[in-house]
């Protein structure tokens, strides 16, 4: 029996998954299986992207007979030669020679390699930029060498916007009936095995998948569809950014590593006691044995941490294996810009710090702490404010998770002024947060107080915002209530950019700290709110978090600033063009592109808003009319369109039909 899926009318999903595979690569641990995804186009020409691994074959052409329901294949898109994609290559072009193979150059060469000469085969080899015309839909073809391999391309589809994506973005796990990333509790079930696919399949070659991105960035992507794992229709931006991260050796969270080695156990019980203290510090910690823990969830974990603890014993001389083996993967995937402290043991000639300080010296951006910390058999008491010092460097004071003892809870009472709370609007707010030494916040609209007793706000957040993960992880969050002096550059500062990207709090002195070691804003702002977590609500696109008071007080008397009021007299209002300024001008940035036609799939270099959201400037009023349609009321976005569907949401700000405006 087939088990075929619509992805849309006439795309759908042929692939299938192995829950019995031990090893992925015969390296990799599979506790949860592998997918094998391939996709079946209906047009008025048929295309099969990438076929699958020989484990899946018989309910892969089950679904491709199925799906193509006597129709002849006209075309097979390899975007990747290894096996577990194309494998089952040969037999597909045995049932379907009538088919015409589109690949890479080095592709072609491939299919020799693996399968000998074919009889009949016809090859299309295509280039970067390249098309495909295949009734109502141009495919356009990117090349992505070394994202894994030197042949790979990808396919964008313009009329679904999706991202046909080779291995890139794909994730262990085999998949069940839910096909999509927004089906399943991705960031807590699948994103571990999302980070452990990338580090050890893609995570060498991070220059490559960042020049992929950038290539990614100038199309409008709304789904990814992977050769592994879920797919993705929804919050695609925020997967883009995982990858933004870990191809940039940047690590998503400030938390420590500490890997040991341990013979005996002498060495992981020091281990343990250095890690004890840094979660006293406020320090996140994760603690692995790694005898136990297979190496590739290691260098997964190095991808996920900034700093990293390597103890070890010494054994024949040298490093304990299974670091070593540790030490060479991250070598071997070119690992770097982390900060390691080195802990050895060795009864009469420890030797495994040097040999461990060589490695990482072999590594670039590594800062190694100083000194190592070296032990003889066991670790003694008197070597306890060694690991304190070990500690303080690891996860300085000031760095560190702002704690409250239980003294000052009990000492303390932390002022709530009631009047705050009145100040709260449907207006404009800055939302901050701070996780380990990474202060952060973005503008919001939605703050709400819901209870009294005790005094709650909800605070909806949308989970592309980095201050919304942030949130997620610690708990914590200040709500800063802005006024109507205000200016736009704040709404610049934490609304056009970022805080991946940049440090928002980079020279700007308005700010202060309240007891629970966030930041609020001092200028422009009538009152701050200190809050913590005590619930969350998933609302798809956003997450509703319900909060109790740490902290409430008013700064001025000063009127809280609205929507009516940014748009009227906070935003500025776009200048008249020059007369030698021809164009495009985008609404939401202002940003002109000057040409006397605007591509239809161009995206603004600044905020990254689409064509749709640019308006002509310095035409002829014949030459360019006024769009007709409808104008959202919160962001400017426009629906060109005679009528407004009552169901309609705003692609921009997710605000619904009710918040638009005719334009006339």
């Amino acid at each position: 029996m087939n088990c075929l899926r619509r992805i849309t009318d006439d795309l759908l999903y042929v692939g299938g998954s192995d829950r019995r595979l031990a090893k992925f690569e015969n390296l990799f641990p599979l506790p949860h299986g592998i997918s094998y995804n391939s996709y079946l186009m209906l047009d008025q020409k048929t295309v099969l992207l990438d076929t699958v691994d020989n484990a899946v074959s018989d309910v892969f052409f089950e679904n491709l007979a199925s799906g193509l329901a006597g129709r002849n294949l006209d075309y097979i898109i390899v975007q990747h030669m290894e096996p577990d994609h194309a494998a089952t290559l040969g037999l597909v072009l045995e049932r379907h020679p009538e088919a015409t193979v589109v690949c890479s150059v080095i592709a072609k060469k491939m299919i020799g390699q693996f399968f000998g000469e074919i009889k009949g085969l016809t090859v299309k080899t295509v280039c970067d930029g390249e098309t495909l015309d295949v009734g109502s839909r141009q495919l356009t073809f990117l090349t992505a060498p070394m994202v894994h391999w030197p042949e790979v391309i990808m396919t964008y589809d313009p009329k679904t916007r999706a991202l046909f994506s080779a291995d890139a973005f794909g994730t262990f796990g085999a998949l069940g009936a839910n096909l999509y990333a927004d089906e399943m509790d991705f960031e807590h079930v699948w994103l571990d095995e999302a980070r452990r696919y990338y580090s050890n399949i893609v995570g060498k070659y991070g220059p490559q998948v960042q020049a992929l991105l950038k290539k990614a960035s100038a199309l409008p992507i709304e789904r990814i569809l992977s050769l592994h794992g879920p797919l993705w229709r929804r919050n695609t931006t925020w997967y883009f950014d995982k990858y933004r991260l870990w191809s940039a050796y940047e690590p998503e969270e400030e938390g420590v590593l500490v890997v040991y080695g341990s013979i005996y156990g002498h060495t992981a019980n020091a281990a343990e006691a250095l890690a004890g203290r840094l979660a006293d510090r406020g320090a996140r910690v994760a603690l692995y044995d790694a005898s136990v823990i297979d190496v590739g969830e290691l260098l997964s974990e190095t991808f996920r941490y900034r700093r990293l603890v390597i103890a070890c014993s010494t054994y024949n001389a040298g490093i304990f294996p299974m670091i070593e083996n540790y030490l060479l993967d991250m070598k071997a995937h070119a690992m770097r810009n982390r900060t390691v402290a080195i802990l050895e043991n060795g009864s009469w000639a420890p030797a495994a710090g040097a040999l461990i300080r060589k490695h990482l010296s072999e590594m670039k951006d590594m800062s190694i702490i100083e000194p190592q910390l070296s032990i003889r058999s066991a670790l003694r008491d008197e070597q306890s404010a060694e690991l304190d010092a070990l500690a303080a460097q690891l996860w300085p004071q000031e760095t560190q998770s702002t704690q409250i003892s239980t003294e000052d809870i009990a000492t303390e009472s932390f002022p709530i002024d009631p009047q705050a709370l009145f100040k709260v609007s449907y207006g404009l707010f800055v939302l901050t947060a701070r996780e380990g030494e990474k202060d952060n916040g973005c503008i919001i609209n939605t703050v709400n107080q819901i209870t009294n007793m005790p005094n709650r706000l909800c605070i909806a957040v949308n989970k592309l915002n980095y201050t919304h993960d942030m949130i997620m992880r610690t708990g914590l969050c200040n709500v800063s209530v802005l006024s109507k002096s205000v200016d736009f550059a704040v709404f610049q500062r934490f609304g056009y950019q970022s805080g991946l990207d940049v440090d928002k709090f980079a020279g700007f002195d308005q700010i202060a700290r309240s007891q629970n070691g966030l930041v609020y804003l001092t200028g422009a702002c009538n009152a701050y709110i200190a809050c913590k977590v005590v619930g969350t609500h998933d609302y798809e696109t956003h997450t509703l978090f319900v909060t109790e008071l740490d902290e409430a007080r008013i700064l001025t008397n000063e009127e809280s600033v609205t929507y009516d009021d940014y748009f009227d007299h906070i935003k500025p209002k776009p200048q008249t063009a020059e007369k030698s300024v021809r164009g495009f001008r985008c609404k939401i940035c202002g940003y002109i592109y000057e040409s006397d036609t605007l591509p239809p799939d161009y995206i603004c270099p600044v905020c990254k808003h689409p064509a749709s959201d640019f308006e002509p400037i310095g035409f002829d009023a014949s030459s360019h009319s006024a769009p007709k349609g409808f104008r959202c009321k919160i962001c400017g976005y426009i629906y060109e369109s005679d009528t407004l569907p009552p169901d309609y949401i705003c692609p921009v700000c997710k605000h619904p039909a009710s918040d638009f405006e005719p334009i006339i």
